[in-house]
């Protein structure tokens, strides 16, 4: 459970996060994450696909979610956190997250905080999902 103290309200937004993606991007994650399909670096195989350019991995995408979360409320109070991959990343978006407090629920010495999460790119939402975190009340 989080440390932080509750002061959060419906409706409160955590900060964005912003990243410009990058082809060294990709590569970094493939080589951070193990994961090498070529969609994610190889222009001409992405074409070769069907695809107008390499994209970026979905886990990526979702990282930059989480990390945006954690940020927020510190990773000891996420306690799940959920997405579904709507549509791809492509390198030069500039990629920036959203996250909103949806619901709270209030247990003896902790809130239930419901969030709404997404990773929007050129105005569309590429990621969106859910997480729930455990945050102390005010004055525990």
């Amino acid at each position: 459970m989080s440390q932080i103290q509750n002061t959060l309200k419906v409706g409160d937004k955590a900060p964005e996060l912003k990243l410009t993606l990058t082809r060294t991007d990709l590569v970094k994650y493939a080589g951070a994450s193990g994961d090498f399909n070529p969609m994610h670096h190889d222009e001409i195989l992405a074409k070769q696909a069907g695809q107008p350019s390499v994209f970026g991995h979905g886990m990526f995408s979702m990282g930059l979610i989480g990390t945006a979360l954690t940020n927020f409320l510190g990773i000891s109070s996420i306690k799940r956190f959920k997405v579904r991959f709507t549509k791809q990343t492509w390198p030069g978006e500039e990629l920036v997250t959203s996250i909103e407090v949806k619901e709270i629920n209030p247990y003896p010495d902790y809130d239930e905080v419901i969030l709404s999460v997404a990773l929007l790119g050129n105005g569309e939402v590429k990621v969106s999902g859910q997480a729930v975190a455990h945050v102390l009340k005010k004055g525990n």
